[in-house]
Formats: structure tokens, sequence, C-alpha cells
């Protein structure tokens, strides 16, 4: 066999800690075919930025990609103009700029009302009482979905997030039922118009988006703007609690808290791979990938590239270049909500740092084959 590495990987091992074996695929099969995702997978840095910049070589556009299976196409699986005419309505609203002057307020009147509302019990269990409720509570504000029931909104997308992981995992997986009330709710924002509605902006723009393709980037932006950042969060609070040392540093100079998190986002990404599918016989990284060929990029490994991140296990909230991750991705499908997605992390970590006391009590290891987390990171902190 050419790659022995690849041919062991099972699936339970990449759900639950893939680290071990993606540091030894990345080391002696940086492009290595896995017969249990069906495909080839890239740990190595550089080539990992190389497949993510080329979409001419290496499309989401097939309709073998996971979220198209389950909503059509989106912004998510297009490349080219189709993609840009799906992406730009939406992502003008996400540069930095119109980011802060959006969102800044809401979010840090989120956060204050949720720790606020914490505090006395002198605990918490933050992905569930904090990190989940910010997420949900921030996309519905950037919607205009805030009328709707946030446990309605979090049904919407569990639902699809557990169905595309199915299809990743290579199992079947009908497009669920709460996709369809998801679509009834966006149709109706759009028909009502409201100011404060992204989503009847949108319809309502040039690039004439019509309702269907409206809903199917709507679920794209749950995935992005809930679960991902959901991830986002608790990982950064897991990480820096649970390395008292690190908790220090960050402690004694507020500064270090941008690092503290890019370094979190590199060590632990919430979405640890992405998809492409080759276009053409191509050679990369000494493999020989044909066309039609699925190409997935494994996040999490080009994060720990010791090539680019010296002591790349370590969490360092020091590390200079930290921000060489490539968690939100490179080229064409850039995440547009990193900004957004960074500011909700701020606000919350710097909002739990003001707690005395703060520590871990328990945290179990992120688990997931694409969107990677914890099930619970718990902390304690002095309430009187």
């Amino acid at each position: 066999m050419r790659y022995p590495i690849g041919a062991s990987a099972t699936a339970p091992e990449l759900t639950a800690d893939p680290h071990p074996l993606l540091a030894r695929l990345r080391a002696v099969e940086p492009v290595s075919w896995l017969p249990a995702l069906g495909g080839w997978l890239v740990t190595r840095h550089d080539l990992a930025r190389q497949v993510m910049r080329d979409a001419r070589t290496y499309t989401v556009d097939d309709p073998r990609f996971s979220t198209a299976q389950l909503i059509g196409p989106s912004m998510l699986s297009l490349d080219g103009p189709a993609h840009t005419r799906h992406r730009e309505p939406f992502a003008r609203t996400f540069r930095p700029a119109e980011t802060r002057a959006r969102f800044t307020a809401f979010v840090e009147t989120e956060v204050d009302r949720l720790v606020t509302g914490l505090r006395p019990a002198g605990r918490a269990e933050l992905r569930a009482e904090l990190a989940g409720p910010l997420a949900v509570a921030v996309v519905a504000e950037a919607l205009g979905l805030g009328d709707t029931d946030a446990t309605t909104i979090r049904s919407w997308y569990e639902a699809l997030v557990a169905a595309v992981s199915a299809i990743t995992a290579g199992q079947e997986a009908a497009t669920p039922e709460a996709y369809a009330l998801l679509r009834a709710r966006v149709e109706e924002a759009i028909k009502d118009g409201r100011p404060s509605s992204l989503l009847a902006e949108v319809a309502g723009r040039p690039e004439g988006l019509t309702a269907a393709e409206v809903v199917a980037d709507t679920a794209v932006l749950m995935f992005g703007g809930i679960d991902t950042t959901e991830g986002m969060i608790t990982n950064a609070a897991a990480h820096l609690v649970g390395h008292p040392d690190q908790l220090a540093l960050v402690q004694a100079e507020p500064g270090l808290l941008a690092g503290a998190i890019e370094e979190s986002v590199r060590l632990e990404p919430a979405a640890s791979v992405i998809d492409r599918y080759a276009v053409r016989d191509v050679a990369l990284g000494g493999a020989a990938i044909r066309a039609g060929d699925l190409v997935r990029v494994s996040i999490a490994a080009a994060n720990r590239d010791p090539e680019v991140f010296p002591d790349p296990d370590r969490y360092d909230v020091r590390r200079g270049d930290a921000d060489r991750h490539l968690s939100f991705a490179r080229g064409p499908h850039f995440c547009f909500g990193a900004h957004l997605a960074r500011l909700e992390t701020t606000t919350a970590l710097r909002a739990l740092l003001r707690l005395p006391g703060l520590c871990l009590e328990y945290t179990a290891g992120p688990r997931g084959l694409v969107f990677r987390k914890p099930d619970e990171v718990r902390v304690r902190w002095s309430a009187a």
C-alpha cells in the first residue's frame, strides 16, 4: 500500500483525538488516500493553502458536496461568478467597519446579560450557558430573526449540522424536516421586509437571489454564525481557563487576549476540515490526484504544522505567528464572518476574566469529525 497510514485511519479516530494521526500523516503522507473518508486528506500547511486558493483546480461545485446535498446550491457550494452572486449581498454587511458599527453594542449587551445572570451561582457550563446562547442571539439579530425563539433556531442548525456530519462520515442523510421550517421563516422575513432584516435586504438587491437561494445561504450562515462560533468561544474558554499559567499572563496583561484567542483558533479550529473536488488530474504533494477525486483539507493538521508553528501542540498566548492559522480558510471561500466571530469571542472572554477566582472545574476533550468542540466546559469563580 502506498498510503499505509491513511489506509489505517478510521472515522472514530478522526472524531475523537485526530492530532497524533494527523501528525504522522503530515510527516510521511502529507497528501494521503483515506478509504475511511473516500478521498484524499491534505495535512501540510503550504499544500492546504494551495488547495484553498486554487478554485480552478479544486472546486466546491460538485453534487457530492455535503451541504449542497442537503440545501442545494449556496455560497458554500459554488465557485466563480455564481459564488460571488450568492456571497456578496451577505458579505458586505460583515466587513470590519460594518461589523463593529452594527454589532458591537448588541454583543456587549448580550454578553453582559448572560454573564450577569450566571454570576451569582459561582459556576457555569460555558457551552450551553454562554457560548451557545450568545451565538444564536447574534445570528438572529444579524438576519433579522430576533423574534424567533432561540430554541427553535438552535433546533434548525443542530439538525443541519448532524446531517452534514453524517454525510462527511460516508453515511446516508436526508434533508432534515427542520429545513422546511427554516425556509418558511426566512420566506416570511423576506415578505415582511422589516428595516432590520438582512434577509429582506438581500432579497431586494440587484443580484436577484431567489427566495430559495436566500434560504440556502441563510442555512450556511447558521453553520458559520452559530455552530462554529459557539465552538470558537467554547474552545477558547477551555484553552485559556484550562492553562492557569496562560490565564495568569492574560489577567496580568489584558492586551494578550487577542493572541490567546488566535492561538486557540489555531490549536483547535471549530471547523476542522473542508472539502474540495479536483477539476482535473493534478499532482499535489507527491500524490497523483484524478479529476473528480475528493480532496479534503485538514485545517486541524495544517494549523499544527511544525514547519510553520514551532512546538505546535503547545498553547502559548504569546505566540507571535498564531494568526498564520487557516481556520477561517483562504481564497474565495474565506469566512467573511471572522470579524464577528472574533468580536463575540473577545467580548465573552473579557467578561469571564472579570469573574474573581475564575478556574476550570471540568472539561471533556473536543470531539467531532467536522465541527470540533468539547461537550462541556465547566468553570467556577468566587460568587461573594
